[in-house]
């Protein structure tokens, strides 16, 4: 039944599979073959992953190391979310040229707009090299011990582990330390913007909608890879011409009807689904809602000065939408782990467990695990929500303390690398800050750096606290600050870095700014982090041991993926809607119609372009509408997460349907926790 030519959908967990699954490729064919064959699939695991032969995998490369994207013709035009290329799309943009209101469109290959950093890798091989890597290790061993055998071992694989001059080796682990794998990878590093679509299309629905279903957000963009004269990976020259992929995905002329079988491949970056419930109940009560509270307090600033002032909202739309993602899918994971009553529900699973290790008389081997979970997670609570703290706050949301705390870093260097290494990563530091300072608006970051310190002030346990922090008055902090430091403007601070280490080490150190930053980090690497790595360590040791335990005493049949860790998974499933709340059920497909209800002319959010609503006005969806009426968004039931962004829904023959953008506010709780009553 045709329904859509190309969709951009929601997608989470298999409501098929009780625990969801990210699944590693190469292992398709003992493992999942079988069952995708029966949920409709028409292709074959080597049709997915095969080393010898062009696969599907040859067509998915990672995007930027955050997303993923597809290749979509035979000249390396390449596919991925909007929001994926909005730094991209921001760095292009002006008020002259403003290109994340009015949209880009390349008319020829020499209008593609070049985008320093930004990377493609497509991963070419898997090869399981955990004897390799545990070679050595022995239970005698001390955790870190048996840390830095493996972290030798592993740089021994990489660095003996075949492959061509211009690729690269990277291993990972999988199941918390139990596999090991190799993989090669090969990385573009000329990668040009082709297309967007404006933001109100591409971003229509902003943060309101973000997390949402009813979902109908454009969220594409378009690049293209290129290479050198011999297809190879090359750094940006005129010279360079489009990359001929081993495989791209034709895009399905057939759309989606409910319950059509859909995969997607990506490279999701990270989940925890096997923590125990002490876990998830300190992220529940105390690891969120520091987190939440924190960058409630950022956005509800910078949001202020985006809707006042066009120049700032350009200025901050990139920044804000990183800080207003991860604080939605909080809000929503909390909610999502409270009604599904994940801790308790955990409980339950590990009861069973206990019993399973009683019966099987393995008692000495596993049964000190959850004692322990309760131990450490106990110790570890008040050192986890200062780290929180210290994390939003000087590393992530104050951007005058962000610049400071990297001269207090390059301070560091030169303590400890000497005065060749300060120069190297000061001169990186001063060619980086030129284009932050383009972005940056001192009274923005002045407000911000007010109410978060006196958060941090106020919720941090005072024992982990700077001295000067106990009876600090907020507003005379900021005002000193922002009146005398250096870090506010490109200039001043590219002034405090001239000069030897010497020299530069001085004038930081009188500097107000960085005196704030140092007394923070101070308190934090004295009083904090030690601390907190220790009980990290001990508590990897124990998930490790977890994990075995679960792997050897489930049932048979039960099948346990290993976490995301930002390689290439396929996760499948199918179209369909799903019920949040008692006499509500939301379909699975929306159209241009939901975005007419939800226009407001002139919104910040929900405006749209003139052209759109003449097509809508006038029905001329040509060969894309469906009935009259034109498909925006689906959802599904495949298990993503955060790096899935960009992914292609792929159907049950190969081709591309939809690009996974999103998950529904109330599954994204999923990172932790699979409902099938929720997850899409």
């Amino acid at each position: 039944m045709k329904l859509l030519r190309l969709l951009f959908i929601f997608l989470s967990f298999p409501i098929f599979a009780q625990q969801g699954g990210m699944w590693i490729p190469s292992l398709l064919e003992g493992m999942n073959e079988t069952e995708m064959k029966n949920l409709g699939m028409k292709m074959t695991a080597k049709d997915i992953y095969d080393v010898n032969n062009a696969s599907l995998k040859d067509a998915v490369p990672h995007f930027n190391g955050g997303c993923t994207s597809e290749v979509i013709s035979n000249q390396g035009l390449l596919l991925t979310n909007h929001h994926c290329g909005y730094s991209q799309i921001q760095s292009h943009s002006s008020l002259e040229n403003d290109y994340l209101e009015n949209g880009f469109w390349a008319m020829s290959q020499k209008e593609e707009l070049p985008n320093p950093g930004v990377t493609a890798s497509f991963m070419v091989r898997i090869e399981d090299v955990t004897n390799q890597v545990m070679n050595g290790i022995t239970e005698a061993m001390t955790e870190a011990d048996k840390q830095k055998k493996i972290e030798e071992n592993i740089a021994y694989v990489v660095q003996t582990s075949p492959k061509e001059a211009w690729q690269e080796n990277r291993v990972r682990t999988f199941y918390e330390g139990n596999q090991y794998m190799l993989f090669v990878v090969e990385t573009f590093k000329d990668v040009r913007l082709v297309g967007t679509p404006p933001s109100s299309i591409g971003k229509f629905g902003s943060d309101t909608d973000n997390w949402i279903w009813p979902r109908h957000t454009g969220d594409f963009s378009l690049f293209r890879i290129y290479a050198d004269k011999n297809n190879r990976p090359a750094e940006y020259s005129e010279d360079n011409v489009p990359y001929t992929p081993k495989h791209f995905l034709p895009i399905s002329l057939d759309g989606v009807a409910e319950n059509d079988f859909t995969m997607v491949f990506g490279y999701p970056g990270t989940t925890d689904e096997y923590l125990p419930s002490v876990a998830i109940e300190q992220v529940i009560n105390t690891i969120n809602p520091a987190r939440i509270a924190i960058r409630d307090a950022a956005l509800a600033i910078q949001d202020k000065y985006m809707r006042a002032d066009p120049q700032i909202k350009i200025q901050y739309a990139s920044k804000y939408a990183r800080i207003a993602n991860y604080w939605k899918k909080w809000k929503g994971e909390t909610l999502g782990l409270t009604k599904s009553n994940a801790a308790g529900i955990k409980e339950q699973q590990e009861k069973a467990l206990v019993e399973q290790i009683n019966a099987k008389g393995k008692q000495a081997q596993y049964g000190y695990l959850l004692p322990k979970f309760e131990q450490y997670y106990s110790q570890i609570k008040p050192y986890a929500l200062a780290r929180e703290y210290f994390l939003e706050t000087v590393v992530r949301n104050v951007e005058l303390l962000r610049m400071a705390y990297q001269t207090y870093q390059l301070k560091q260097v030169y303590e400890n690398r000497g005065a060749q290494s300060f120069e190297d990563r000061k001169n990186n530091l001063i060619e980086r800050a030129e284009s932050h300072y383009k972005n940056y608006n001192k009274q923005v970051d002045k407000e911000v750096f007010e109410a978060l310190i006196a958060l941090y002030a106020k919720e941090v346990p005072q024992e982990f606290l700077p001295a000067s922090f106990i009876n600090m008055n907020a507003q005379q902090l900021t005002d000193n600050v922002y009146t005398n430091a250096a870090f506010v403007d490109y200039a001043s601070l590219k002034k405090l870095l001239e000069g030897d280490a010497e020299t530069v080490i001085a004038k930081l150190n009188k500097d107000s700014g960085f005196k704030v930053v140092a007394e923070m980090a101070t308190a934090y690497f004295d009083k904090v982090a030690p601390k907190y790595e220790e009980l990290e360590l001990n508590i990897a040791a124990l998930e490790r041991d977890y994990m075995k335990a679960l792997l050897e005493l489930s049932p048979k049949d039960a099948r346990i993926f290993p976490n995301a860790n930002s390689t290439l998974r396929i996760t499948y499933g199918k179209v369909a809607g799903y019920s949040p709340a008692d006499a509500i059920y939301y379909e699975p497909v929306t159209h241009l119609e939901g975005v007419m209800q939800k226009y407001i002319p002139g919104d910040y959010e929900f405006d749209v372009p003139q052209k759109l609503i003449d097509l809508y006005k006038a029905k001329d969806y040509g060969q894309y509408g469906e009935n009259g009426k034109m498909p925006i968004n689906f959802i599904g039931t495949n298990h993503t997460t955060g790096g899935n962004s960009g992914s292609p829904a792929i159907d049950a023959y190969g081709n591309l349907i939809g690009l996974n953008f999103d998950r529904v506010w109330e599954g994204t709780m999923s990172d932790y926790y699979y409902d099938p009553a929720l997850s899409r």
